[in-house]
């Protein structure tokens, strides 16, 4: 049986970088704001693991209001995301991801959040697809006032 799912997040830039994204740190006069450490591509393949496995959301996992959760390393949560998957018996086949982001230019960093994606996820490289869209000027993206991003993953029996 295969299931598909998809996870959507958006975060406040802020002065002061660096730029956590995609598990990658990208030098960046901005960051990302958030209770956890906000790297907006994280949360999306979170929510879409968990989506296509039919279980809870990220916010119900990691909710804002525990303390516990404040400035946590969302690779952290993504592998208490893939280890419920895995448990519920499902394998990833692959994912593909968009980045919302006018800056910084995401097109250098592109290779090493792919492969940092892979190494979370357990997958190959190849089984990643990563695209990077600016806002064109336009809304909150294209103000640079936030970062968005969305992802789709399908899941096989494992």
């Amino acid at each position: 049986m295969s299931r598909i799912g998809i996870g959507h997040d958006t975060h406040r830039l802020a002065p002061g970088g660096p730029l956590r994204l995609g598990g990658v740190t990208i030098p960046f006069e901005q960051h990302l704001e958030g209770h956890s450490d906000a790297d907006v591509l994280l949360h999306a393949v979170t929510d879409a693991l968990l989506g296509a496995a039919a279980l809870e959301d990220i916010g119900e996992l990691f909710p804002n209001t525990d303390p516990a959760n404040r400035g946590l390393d969302s690779a952290r949560m993504l592998a208490v995301a893939l280890a419920k998957v895995t448990a519920a018996g499902y394998r990833i086949l692959n994912i593909d991801s968009v980045v919302f982001a006018e800056q910084p230019k995401l097109s250098p960093h592109k290779a090493a959040i792919r492969q940092r994606l892979a190494e979370l996820l357990q997958i190959d490289i190849a089984q990643v697809g990563l695209k990077a869209k600016t806002g064109e000027r336009v809304g909150p993206v294209g103000r640079q006032e936030a970062i968005m991003a969305q992802t789709v993953v399908l899941l096989t029996s494992a």
